[in-house]
């Protein structure tokens, strides 16, 4: 059977791997001149292939229709993935978090295994060609091949469409497939940036904090309309010239990329984004502990009082947060004065304005809608022997590996039908 796979990332080399494996003359298409580029840049260039906890949990870490995956996710799991890679000759390893990279360090090592496999199945790759669009048998509601955009056409009795979404357009998603999936009748949902940093209405505080990372922190994310809070996380936040970043902020952006009405609060100034600098201490332990920083330094000024406590470049933001007078001694502070510190300390209170562009987010939330694809197949309800893979579909997951595991699981589903 002739099969063709538009689009050369990881979810589209899987699903051609899996087709050629069941003996199917597979084709795999893709724009750019070279495969895989968006995998090379996951994990900064390391590649976080999948996690290591069980398959029947990572639906918990898929906010957006994650149900709607279990099928893909028993045929092709977090153990296969790691057991592919192995047989070409990749070992990998667990790191903090569950995520897993290959022992190189590169995804470059990543992306060799996929290539050998595709030439060593003999599957037929062709580069820099775009699809212009499918073509249906109308009589049989089934596709008969491509369209390219020189105008030649390569019939396939079956099409995987696994041309991505939005996000990173440089790697080649630009949201073609969303285009061509609407031309055949589908529905797209709505696209929004997802595991994307944040801009803040606190851009002077932001810039001056610029290039800090703090680890072990907590974040809240509130409706401040409702007082309800949407996310909660534990980890690592970084400070941008426009906003945060970090995995803490990447994974909220996941939930608040289809929160009810989220345009419309973050432009009433509805979010709020509150970080305990101090987790692991309580109101009263961390109260304690200012106590005997200050007893220590007693005879200083306050602004020379908090380099234990803080790292140096929080400490002018934080002196200037709590309205004390920097030049103020420490044994001159209030109770007042130091329970507002405290209170601070614990919440450190910043406002969302905005996500930043969709070409900055990790993945795209939002794409075609799952009730319009059979889960057990990939295949697409509306047109026979049309297939979908990746994240060109409606899930997207937390950071960890999570949503590469979705490409690979999908693109084998896909594949194998």
């Amino acid at each position: 059977m002739k099969v063709i796979v538009i689009g050369g990332g990881p979810a589209g080399m899987m699903s051609a791997i899996a087709s050629a494996q069941q003996g199917n003359k597979v084709t795999l298409i893709e724009k750019m001149n070279s495969l895989g580029r968006k995998l090379l840049i996951t994990g900064k260039g390391r590649c976080n292939i999948t996690s290591s906890i069980n398959i029947e949990d990572f639906i918990k870490n898929i906010p957006r229709n994650g149900k709607f995956l279990y099928s893909s996710f028993i045929n092709f799991s977090n153990l296969d993935i790691i057991e592919f890679l192995k047989k070409q000759g990749l070992e990998v390893k667990i790191e903090r978090g569950n995520r897993i990279f290959p022992v190189t360090d590169s995804s470059q090592d990543v992306l060799k295994c996929f290539t050998k496999k595709l030439k060593d199945l003999k599957v037929n790759i062709m580069l820099n060609t775009k699809v212009k669009h499918i073509i249906i048998n109308k009589e049989k509601n089934c596709v008969e091949g491509v369209k390219l955009e020189d105008e030649n056409i390569i019939k396939a009795e079956k099409i995987i469409l696994a041309t991505g979404g939005k996000s990173y357009p440089l790697t080649g998603s630009t949201g073609d497939g969303y285009k061509m999936a609407k031309e055949l009748g589908h529905t797209i949902t709505n696209i929004k940036p997802s595991l994307v940093p944040l801009e803040t209405y606190q851009t002077s505080i932001c810039q001056q904090l610029q290039g800090l990372g703090l680890k072990n922190i907590k974040i809240k994310i509130i409706n401040t309309e409702k007082n309800k809070t949407i996310y909660e996380d534990f980890g690592e936040l970084m400070f941008t010239h426009f906003g945060i970043s970090g995995p803490t902020i990447l994974s909220s952006t996941a939930h608040l990329a289809h929160y009810k009405d989220i345009d419309k609060l973050l432009e009433a100034k509805k979010i709020k984004l509150t970080i305990d600098l101090k987790p692991a201490l309580s109101t009263e332990k961390l109260e304690d502990r200012i106590l005997r920083d200050f007893d220590e330094n007693k005879n200083r000024q306050y602004k020379n009082s908090l380099n234990k406590l803080l790292p140096q470049k929080m400490i002018e933001t934080i002196v200037y947060l709590s309205k004390i007078n920097p030049d103020k001694k420490v044994n001159e502070i209030t109770k007042k004065e130091r329970k507002n510190l405290v209170y601070l300390l614990k919440n450190f209170e910043l406002y969302i304005k905005q996500f930043r562009p969709i070409e900055e987010a990790i993945i795209t939330s939002g794409g075609i809608q799952i009730k319009e694809i059979n889960p057990k197949t990939m295949e697409s309800k509306k047109i026979k022997n049309l297939y979908f893979a990746g994240e060109i579909i409606d899930v997207y997951a937390y950071t960890g590996g999570f949503n590469l595991q979705i490409a690979y699981s999908t693109g084998y589903t896909a594949g194998i039908n």
